[in-house]
This record gives structure tokens, sequence and C-alpha cells, in this order.
């Protein structure tokens, strides 16, 4: 059996399709994971190799940082019937003999990845690693960039609906256009057509439960976790051994537009608490801002094996980070900046695991507030608790699931 994974979007749109592959591989599929290039050497570390698709998504999460407007609907058409196109090339390259789909991340390619199954006859999944990606009446969509919703409008059906015209007044035309050169229908709904009727969640049912009753037949299988024994570096074992454990802060594959303001602001509030920093580099590439010894700045580690050892973890709230974190029992401060990660700082706070900051731009007296918060003993026993809570089975039943669904797909082999 053949699995195609497809995930063209940030590291924390990868890492948990590699959790998957993972699982897949040891009950013996064979696996094919495409996504950006930008993440060529954690794919070649798990052993699989890549099909590159499109640009480097860092580049174009840099580019869209740093713009001082956002992209007029026409720039971005464009880029969608690009990527449409190149991804639609590049999968169905290596689609031949696959079983099924797997997909997430933007738009255009999980739609490029939908028509190439379709050309091929096989299942098609579409992946969401939180609740608010999916349409349901218990909350809003997320607001697209330059598609401010209506102040009057808050019924969420509603606003939904908005949603799907405003995705498909910006991609429709592009996915069209290229089904029609291969040979496939138009579809009148983008957004839903990509999702389907039965899109799986990937997250942990603690931290993100879907509310029911729901319009969608949402699959929740558990977080997507990739298995990572990676030890820690030595230098960094010598800093976590040097005194008591520092408070984390990263952004993982987030830019920043002041970043170095935001790394001063940190290590104020951090060592206002009387507390060491351990500054993650990430996209962002946050630097030091002196040389004193209660600082180290690493590059990319294993998670998994360090949040176990943090006072705290401040990061952007992305969901592999938020679900890593929350499994090491560590409290958390999140400092959203976009997409999903408002929907995890709410999370964080809800659950009494940490803090939500106001706002993607901390300051050291903002910093400083939701630092008290977080390193309380009583969140800290709150999130210890909340770590027992948490499923660590999340690829075994998805991997279970698909493959299973494949095996009904296939006719019986003649005798």
């Amino acid at each position: 059996m053949r699995v195609l994974l497809l995930s063209y979007g940030s590291r924390g749109d990868v890492e948990p399709m590699v959790g998957l592959a993972t699982r897949l591989r040891a009950l013996g599929a064979e696996v094919q994971v495409c996504a950006p290039p930008d993440f060529a050497e954690l794919l070649d570390g798990a052993g699989f190799p890549l099909v590159p698709l499109g640009p480097s998504i860092r580049e174009m999460a840099t580019k869209a940082v740093t713009a001082t407007k956002p992209a007029p609907p026409t720039s971005m058409q464009q880029r969608a019937a690009e990527m449409f196109a190149a991804t639609y090339e590049s999968v169905a390259a290596v689609a031949e003999g696959c079983d099924a789909v797997v997909a997430t991340g933007l738009i255009p390619a999980a739609a490029a990845a939908r028509a190439v199954a379709e050309k091929l006859g096989i299942p098609y999944v579409f992946v969401a690693y939180f609740p608010t990606y999916l349409p349901s009446p218990h909350h809003p969509p997320l607001v697209w960039p330059g598609r401010p919703v209506p102040p009057d409008v808050t019924d969420n059906r509603v606003l939904w609906d908005l949603n799907a015209e405003n995705i498909h007044e910006l991609f429709g035309e592009a996915v069209n256009t290229h089904r029609a050169t291969i040979g496939l229908p138009p579809v009148d709904d983008v957004r839903d057509h990509v999702l389907t009727d039965h899109p799986w969640l990937a997250a942990d049912p603690t931290l993100a439960p879907w509310p029911e009753p729901a319009d969608l037949d949402v699959v929740q299988t558990g977080a997507w976790i990739r298995p990572d024994e990676r030890p820690l570096p030595a230098d960094l074992e010598a800093f976590l051994n040097a005194s008591a454990p520092p408070v984390y802060v990263g952004f993982g594959s987030m830019p920043l537009r002041d970043a170095q303001d935001v790394t001063r602001a940190a290590i104020e509030a951090v060592r206002a608490q009387g507390r060491r920093v351990l500054l993650s580099r990430g996209w962002a590439d946050l630097a030091l801002t002196d040389d004193q010894d209660d600082c180290f700045a690493v590059g990319e580690v294993n998670q998994q094996a360090l949040f176990g050892r943090v006072a705290a973890a401040v990061h952007h709230g992305g969901a592999g980070t938020t679900t890593t974190a929350a499994r090491a029992g560590a409290p958390q401060v999140v400092v959203p900046q976009m997409a999903d990660q408002p929907y995890w700082a709410a999370r964080v706070a809800e659950l009494g695991i940490g803090a939500a900051h106001d706002g993607p731009t901390p300051t050291t007296e903002s910093l400083t507030a939701a630092l008290k918060t977080a390193l309380t003993p009583d969140t800290r026993t709150r999130a210890a608790a909340v770590a027992r809570a948490i499923r660590t089975d999340g690829t075994t039943v998805a991997a279970k699931r698909l493959l299973d669904a494949v095996s009904r797909e296939k006719p019986p082999v003649s005798s």
C-alpha cells in the first residue's frame, strides 16, 4: 500500500505529517511526502524522500510579515494559479500507484492534491490541526488578510458563508482554470471542495475539542506527534544543568517584524522574574542582546526532550509547540501572531495552563504580567494535570483508519 502525504505550510504543518508517515511506515505502508523545500533536512532525518513543492515557504512568510499592506486580490489570485499548477505537476509526477492522498496547508495546494486524487480515482483526506479552520456554528472563521468581516455580522453560519465566498473569489478561477486543463469539472465552492464533508482534525481533544453538534462529520484523531529521540546538544545540557530551569522564548517558523525589540522585551521580562532565558532563534532569527551568562541561544532542537526541563515556554502558539509544551507539563505564555495562534492562546488561558498575551507585539510590561501568571505554583500544577490527559495515539488512530479505508476501497484480488 502506498500513501501520498502533502503539506504546503510551515514546520507546524509539515512535522505532524512526518509523524503520520512514520506510523504508516511502521504498519507496512510505503509513504511519499510532498512539502516545501525548507524541510528537506527534516524529511531526510526521518528517512523519507522529499518531493519539493514550490518556492521557500520561509521566504513567502517573511515577505508577508514585512509587507506594509496586504497583497491585492489580483496578486493573490495569480499566486494561487501558479501554486495550483506547480503543485499538481509535482504531485502528479510521483502519485502513480498511490492508494490515498492526505493533504493540508494552503488552499490552492490542497486543491491540487485533491485533483490528483480525482484523476487517479483514489481516496482524498483533508486534515486540519485546529478546530477553527473547519466550519462550525460554534466558532467564527479565521479572518483573511484584506477581507475583514462586516462588524454587524455575528452569526457564525453567516460568517462561514462569507468565508466560503471570499475563498472562492480568491481561488476559484485559478482552481477551475487548471482543473479544466486536466479534464476535471469545475467546482462551485473551493473551500468545501478542499475540506470535504468528512475532514480529519489532528488535534488533542483535551486541548482542542471539536464542539458538537456540527454541520461537518469531523474525525478527531488526536494530535499527530512526530517521534523525536534526538539528544539535546552538549552545550545546551550544560546550560540547563548549571542552575534552575530557564524560561524558553521562541517563535518557531514565524518571522517577526520587530524581532530584536521582541527579544529585548522577553529577556527583560524573564530576568525581572529572577529566571534565566533560553532563546530559540527560529525563523525570526532571534539573537541575544548581551553576553551575560544567564541567557543561552539555540537553533532547532528536540522540544519533546527540552520542554520538561523549562520553567515556562513563551511562544507564538503554533499547534505543535502548544501541544508539545502541554504534553511536557510546561506552563505557557502564548503571544499569538496570526492564523490558529489566537485560538491556542485562548485555550491555554481557558485550561489554566498559562497565559494568553493580548496581541502580537509584546512589551516588557505585558510579558512580565503574563509570566507572573504562568510561573505560579497553581499554573504548574494545572499544567501537570492536563499533561496526563493528553493522548499520544493520534498517528496510530489516523494511520489505521486510513489503511482500513483504502482496504475497503480496493477491489478483491481474483484467485
